[in-house]
């Protein structure tokens, strides 16, 4: 089984590698000395006999949702949900929008590079989220331009439909209550796997209450043990011995992965933990340095890598990340707080990486209504969300919905 796995000792995707348009070429001689994580990985230009100039980015609101749409100056649109806009709308403004109004969307990798150059004093999430929806938003405009799934400018799609555990429960539950949103969610979803919250959060080992976590051990076997693939994530509550003693339970009880044990600035701490566990740990959703994720897949401080396609910059930056891993056998699972429409960069990303994991994080809450004013709906069944098929990212905003949101200035 995967869960019983030594994490040293992945399986190797070969023959999907070889065959994937993303497997990984030889360096030639003039880029061997380019580092791995500066080196490209998409060619856009192939898809488009003539540039594609950036005419317009617009910030749009609909009371607390926040839209990036794009426009060319052939009038196509594209269009992004973003996800904590609020707070950055000045960096967007000021800082990344001028960056690429006016230029060839086809040059997007080396506009995203060149974005980072010009500001990498604000690297960080603040700075990253806003190229991300830039950067996303291109995407599905030069997908409509070609008429084609942004996946296939990403490298070819592998799959059409991506597994998904289910996420989103914070540590505001009582044990018994968290195991119950999940029995709730895998009888309403067919999930296969889900994810448990641990510990108290960046909470020096403490737990939320006394004993929470001992329950919810307790309970998830009882309801899940055998039947779903389990995983926890501690959010970086404890030190690393700690951690280990924790890890061992989990392993013993055959949890897929252990996410983000120690503080997420502590990678010694983390490497202490991967070090003595058997089991895969998972790390790397706050961070946005290229460099570093190298450094950590390298020195064997991760078994899982998880960028957040938001934070990290974008599906360019991610696909490096996922380059790095699939080099040393790794999967890559992207870290998501998202859902519904804005939910679509995670499956366009799953779709086109070879070595995904076997479940993307997925957020559901039981009973949640349908919205009516984007299609698809992101529903789950068995387990799987379908990947919107349509040009672009394949969502599909309601005009008329569009027309009554406000442009946010400057």
């Amino acid at each position: 089984m995967l869960n019983a796995m030594n994490r040293r000792n992945f399986v190797k995707a070969a023959t999907l590698l070889a065959a994937s348009p993303l497997a990984v070429p030889a360096a030639d001689d003039k880029d061997s000395a380019i580092p791995e994580y500066q080196k490209p990985v998409f060619n856009l230009h192939k898809h488009f006999p003539a540039p594609v100039k950036i005419a317009a980015i617009d910030l749009l609101q609909s009371g607390r949702q926040f839209f990036v749409r794009t426009r060319s100056t052939d009038g196509v649109e594209g269009i992004v949900l973003t996800k904590d806009m609020e707070d950055f709308v000045s960096i967007l403004h000021r800082r990344v929008i001028p960056h690429f109004l006016g230029k060839d969307a086809r040059d997007l990798e080396t506009l995203v590079d060149g974005v980072y150059i010009a500001n990498y004093k604000l690297s960080g999430q603040a700075f990253w989220c806003p190229v991300a929806y830039v950067e996303q938003s291109l995407f599905d405009l030069l997908g409509r331009t070609a008429r084609k799934p942004a996946g296939e400018l990403m490298g070819g799609i592998l799959r059409k439909e991506i597994p998904v555990y289910l996420s989103g429960s914070g540590r505001d539950t009582t044990a018994e209550e968290e195991v119950d949103v999940y029995v709730r969610g895998v009888a309403e979803t067919g999930a296969k796997a889900v994810k448990f919250k641990i510990g108290g959060r960046m909470s020096g080992n403490r737990d939320t209450y006394p004993g929470r976590t001992d329950k919810i051990l307790e309970l998830a076997a009882k309801q899940f043990g055998g039947k779903v693939t389990l995983i926890a994530d501690a959010n970086g509550s404890y030190s690393a011995a700690k951690a280990i003693e924790i890890g061992k339970r989990l392993q013993d009880m055959k949890y897929l992965w252990f996410e983000e044990p120690c503080p997420w600035e502590e990678k010694s701490e983390t490497k202490k933990v991967a070090d003595a566990l058997t089991m895969k740990i998972a790390f790397g959703e706050q961070d946005s340095s290229l460099w570093l994720f190298q450094w950590m897949i390298e020195n064997k401080v991760i078994d899982i890598v998880q960028p957040d396609l938001n934070y990290n910059g974008g599906f360019i930056r991610a696909a490096r990340v996922a380059r790095m891993a699939r080099q040393a056998n790794m999967w890559i699972c992207p870290h998501n707080t998202q859902t519904g429409a804005a939910s679509v960069n995670i499956l366009q990303f799953a779709a086109t990486t070879p070595n995904v994991g076997p479940y993307m994080e997925y957020v559901h809450r039981a009973g949640s209504r349908k919205e009516s004013w984007y299609a698809p709906n992101f529903e789950i069944r068995n387990g799987v969300i379908p990947v919107p098929a349509g040009p672009g990212l394949g969502v599909e905003f309601d005009p008329d919905f569009v027309k009554k949101t406000t442009v946010v200035k400057a």
